[in-house]
């Protein structure tokens, strides 16, 4: 599968389309502009790439509708070399735009298909994060504290461990509630102790789930 100019003019229009939606991150719109979301879908989706939807990608996961991408990574005020721990790697298509923003990511994934299928993916790309097979709610301690952490499936409430990854001043984005809809949660730790949370609207992930599967 190549990325042929039809493909870059549609990713022009979804641009448009997210940016129409309030994506005010022009670094943001820029690198959604620049990764080729159909390398990282199954070919029986591949005419749907460039619409702003989340589609299937196996194991009961999707990929997630490039406007919760960008809305995600926009709250995140992602610098370069910010240390970025990612919980769910999916398709891979959140790290790959994480990665293109100059950030170092720490992605892990339970699901063992996925978790190979990703790394696949991603280095075929030329992308180089960190892979992890692993429990996301436990997140990876000895490599943190982390600048930023970022979840990309809801979760019933903000899971301890992760947040004690944090750095002071860092940031964490995760969708918290129940399984059909969750609040898009801003953690800013401002001490040791303590965590500013604000709240960004409704949406609809996959759950988070503990342990890791085969």
């Amino acid at each position: 599968m190549k990325d042929t100019y039809r493909h870059k003019g549609l990713r022009i229009k979804l641009v448009e389309t997210i940016r129409s939606k309030g994506i005010r991150d022009e670094n943001v719109l820029e690198t959604i502009g620049k990764i080729p979301r159909h390398l990282f879908m199954d070919s029986g989706f591949i005419t749907f790439s460039y619409q702003d939807q989340a589609f299937p990608i196996g194991e009961g996961q999707t990929i997630s509708q490039p406007y919760t991408v960008a809305f995600q990574t926009q709250l995140l005020e992602i610098k370069p070399h910010d240390r970025i721990l990612e919980i769910g790697t999916g398709s891979g298509y959140q790290t790959a735009v994480l990665l293109e923003l100059g950030a170092s990511v720490f992605t892990i994934e339970r699901q063992r298909k996925l978790f190979l299928k990703a790394q696949e993916n991603l280095s075929m790309l030329g992308y180089k994060p960190q892979f992890f097979y692993g429990d996301g709610y436990q997140g990876k301690p000895t490599y943190g504290p982390f600048d930023k952490i970022l979840v990309t499936a809801g979760a019933d409430d903000i899971p301890v461990l992760l947040k004690a990854q944090l750095k002071v001043s860092g940031i964490m984005v995760i969708p918290v509630g129940g399984r059909i809809s969750q609040k898009m949660i801003r953690i800013v730790r401002r001490g040791e102790t303590d965590y500013e949370r604000t709240e960004h609207g409704t949406f609809a992930f996959v759950p988070l789930l503990k342990g890791k599967e085969d």
